[in-house]
């Protein structure tokens, strides 16, 4: 099943006058769903009102044709929602929003993202975006396939670090290549919760939406391994602190979430992950101490400690292999060091 925030929008679909806003293939065992029920579960924000507001407009499409709410649901049903003005994401807006660019040339710009920074406009979030702030330094930033510009790939809104961005059709081209090849280097430093045992492992599991909360993803295996995509991410334990360790995660592959959704699958949720339950005291003893301490450390860090660090890539036009570090941020390094007082006088 397709999630809009990463499906490419056509608007060539249909009429001319409408455009296409989410697209969504039910899964081949769908069991009958009505349509406004279904889409509840899809996209986010959304109220079965409005829903079904849209499906008596005639702005619901199921295999390419009108139906009402109550229209059910099936295995491999296309479903589309379609409107007469564009997606969002293409009203671009620029923005003077300041950037923290960590090189420059004609062909790529590599910027430090700030944790609290959406990449790119999407539903919920029209403007303040990475995308918003390109638009405004930057003229004539090539499309991707999404039609967005520069952009060659993402992290989330609350995960801070590097990113690669292109100037040229060139550039994207290849850099678009590489991300594909899996020829790129990216290193992610994490703290999870609970004591990582292995100094090193490899982890693997497709990863595809989950089944109940559909703005998780999660591991599938055996037989269920087709509902996922593949998924490889290498780790190495950097510093242990009791309750906590901080790791270092490489990745073979680019899913959505996926260090958040392979170390929660190894057991060790990344620290103050609201999404995956990391926002939940989950190692440690039950002294109230210990319960202040922790929110305490949320205060200081209130997102996901997910931070990327390490990004290189071989540069698209003089073919030399690039490499850039971004420091951890303050309120990481804050809430680091709060754990290591924490280790050293307490955990014995």
């Amino acid at each position: 099943m397709t999630n809009f925030s990463e499906e490419e929008i056509d608007d060539t679909d249909g009429s001319d006058d409408l455009y296409e806003h989410y697209r969504f293939k039910a899964d081949k065992g769908q069991r009958a769903l009505r349509v406004d029920k279904y889409l509840m579960n899809l996209i986010e924000k959304a109220t079965r009102n409005k829903i079904q507001k849209a499906a008596t407009a005639g702005n619901i499409y199921v295999n390419g044709l009108p139906v009402k709410s109550n229209y059910k649901v099936k295995g491999n049903d296309v479903v589309t929602v379609l409107f007469e003005h564009p997606p969002y994401e293409f009203l671009l807006v620029p923005e003077n929003i300041p950037l923290d660019i960590v090189y420059e040339d004609n062909a790529v710009l590599v910027v430090n993202k700030p944790a609290g920074m959406v990449v790119h406009p999407g539903h919920g979030n029209y403007s303040g975006t990475l995308i918003n702030a390109l638009t405004y330094h930057f003229e004539n930033l090539p499309n991707n396939s999404s039609n967005r510009p520069g952009l060659v790939h993402r992290i989330d809104k609350d995960t801070s670090g590097l990113l690669v961005i292109a100037k040229t059709e060139e550039a994207m081209t290849h850099l678009a290549k590489q991300f594909f090849d899996k020829s790129t280097e990216r290193e992610y430093v994490a703290l999870v919760w609970g004591n990582v045992e292995e100094a090193e492992g490899t982890i693997e599991g497709n990863i595809g939406r989950h089944p109940k909360n559909r703005l998780q993803n999660t591991v599938y295996e055996n037989d269920e391994e087709e509902k996922g995509k593949p998924a490889v991410t290498h780790y190495k334990v950097l510093e242990r602190l009791g309750y906590v360790t901080l790791v270092s995660c490489k990745l073979e592959t680019g899913r959505t979430h996926q260090i958040r959704v392979h170390m929660k699958y190894i057991g060790h949720t990344l620290f103050n992950d609201e999404r995956y339950g990391g926002e939940k005291i989950l190692k440690g003893t039950t002294f109230s101490k210990y319960k202040q301490f922790v929110e305490n450390c949320f205060k200081v860090l209130p997102r996901q400690a997910l931070h990327a660090r390490t990004l290189g890539f071989v540069h698209p036009t003089t073919g030399a292999f690039m490499r850039f570090e971004s420091p951890i941020p303050e309120d990481m390094e804050a809430c680091l060091n709060k754990w290591r007082n924490y280790s050293q006088h307490v955990i014995e």
